[in-house]
């Protein structure tokens, strides 16, 4: 009974109350407490607001296949006035045409066929098996950790360009929403996951691999660890061991879904105390936030933004443009502009992925092409940072760098941003124009070519990484 006082006391000790935040202009940003929603909330979500949705039954079937999640922050930003066209209510709410009419029809029927709860699970797994849930090849980045006595693959660490390593620790495994278009919809539901219990693995390979400077710490969102997690990630790397670690990234969506994480939670402060001590030490943060709309940027998030550079973190920006959310230049235009004025940096415009629903949130890459420098041609060259539509492929980051014509021939210019190898870095290749092709797999060799220069090279890249796996597991 003692000890359970003592624990009880020590926890009191322990906990920080929320407060608001009083910003420079005396505007207060009062706490607001995350609260989520999942699938079984959506109709009382849309009650709440007096609406009765004529899809209710098909989005509570695609929240099935593809999870969802909200809190009310998000609730809040959406127009519910004209909730069909809001650009947020895109981005969160499952939509119908998520799923093909078939695979719709298939589940409805044995809904109304009283199947048994196990059947219907079986097919949507089945469902969400079709949907490529690991694109890109991404087990093949898992690294290998070299030891005398035995060899093992980091379920849980990618290892794809020299310079980076991605940790996907296990309190990251969650966001504070889902981003319908989510091409890691598969973890959210306990499968294809990559989990790393602790920073164990992290840190020894680190040791392993001097030419690692980057660190990008991922998940799901990392913006839904405690401080005390990225204090054991980032302390470690300040010793001389780890002088080769330059850059530690953050990948969130965070500062939009939840930017009182950085204000007013209870362990904000401890947060950015962190952060400021690893910077101290010659390091560098850099935050890659995620940012589909410029309805995101409220004034929570312009303040969560001042908070975070005040501490010498730099904010660096990035989406997938999004059929329905952001296919519009005046909308990237807009977005970027906004981020410019408020200390973030444009960093890329990324194309759906071939994996999930893709089929209705997909642009073609020439009307991405045509976003893109649309976009550009409304800003200042303080805008010009971002670089897109880059496609992240199997074989790298690859971008459409425009559409030209060449010996009699239309074609994309395409552009290696990353490479799987180092000598594709920056390598320029061309590919047949087609205006109907959404992902580099659909696109030909221009000129006659039977592949394009990296795809030999790739296949034996993927064979040798599988024949070193058979050997560890041997």
């Amino acid at each position: 009974m003692s000890k359970q006082k003592t624990l009880a006391d020590e926890f009191k000790i322990q906990f920080v109350k929320p407060k608001n935040w009083e910003c420079t202009d005396g505007h207060v940003v009062e706490h607001k407490p995350y609260k989520k929603y999942l699938r079984t909330d959506i109709k009382d979500i849309f009650e709440s607001k007096g609406i009765i949705d004529p899809y209710l039954r098909q989005r509570e079937i695609v929240a099935q296949v593809y999870p969802f999640k909200i809190n009310q922050h998000i609730i809040d930003l959406i127009d519910w006035d004209h909730y069909h066209f809001d650009p947020l209510f895109q981005l969160t709410f499952p939509q119908p045409d998520m799923l093909l009419p078939d695979e719709l029809i298939k589940i409805e029927q044995m809904l109304d066929d009283n199947c048994s709860r196990e059947q219907i699970a079986d097919a949507i797994s089945d469902l969400r098996s079709d949907k490529n849930p690991a694109p890109a090849n991404q087990a093949s980045n898992r690294p290998i950790i070299l030891e005398e006595d035995h060899s093992y693959e980091c379920e849980g660490l990618q290892h794809k360009y020299t310079k980076t390593c991605l940790m996907f620790h296990r309190n990251a495994q969650t966001c504070h929403a889902y981003c319908t278009y989510c091409f890691r919809f598969n973890q959210f539901v306990g499968k294809d996951k990559f989990l790393e219990q602790d920073t164990v693995n992290l840190h020894k390979y680190l040791k392993q691999h001097k030419e690692i400077s980057d660190i990008l710490i991922t998940g799901g969102d990392p913006g839904t660890m405690k401080s005390d997690v990225f204090k054991e990630i980032l302390e470690p790397l300040t010793e001389p061991d780890f002088k080769h670690i330059k850059n530690v990234r953050m990948g969130t969506k965070a500062l939009t879904y939840h930017p009182y994480r950085f204000l007013t939670d209870p362990d904000a402060d401890s947060l950015l105390e962190c952060f400021e001590n690893f910077i101290s030490h010659g390091k560098h943060v850099s935050i890659m936030a995620h940012f589909s709309h410029f309805n995101e940027i409220t004034r929570p998030t312009i303040e969560a933004v001042k908070r975070l550079r005040k501490v010498g973190c730099n904010i660096r920006t990035q989406a997938p443009i999004m059929r329905y959310i952001n296919d519009n230049p005046l909308v990237w235009s807009t977005m970027w502009e906004k981020q410019v004025q408020y200390g973030m940096i444009p960093y890329y415009m990324f194309v759906a992925r071939d994996t999930g629903p893709q089929c209705y949130f997909e642009v073609p890459l020439a009307k991405a092409l045509y976003i893109f420098s649309e976009a550009r041609k409304k800003m200042s060259g303080l805008s010009h940072t971002a670089r897109g539509p880059s496609m992240s492929s199997g074989p790298g980051k690859v971008c459409v760098l425009g559409k030209e014509r060449v010996a009699g021939e239309d074609v994309f210019v395409m552009k290696f941003l990353q490479g799987r190898l180092d000598s594709w870095c920056d390598r320029v290749f061309f590919a047949k124009y087609d205006e109907k092709a959404t992902w580099l797999d659909q696109l030909q060799p221009a000129f006659g070519e039977k592949e394009f220069f990296f795809e030999t090279e790739y296949r034996d890249y993927l064979a040798t990484k599988k024949n070193m796996v058979a050997q560890c597991q041997s």
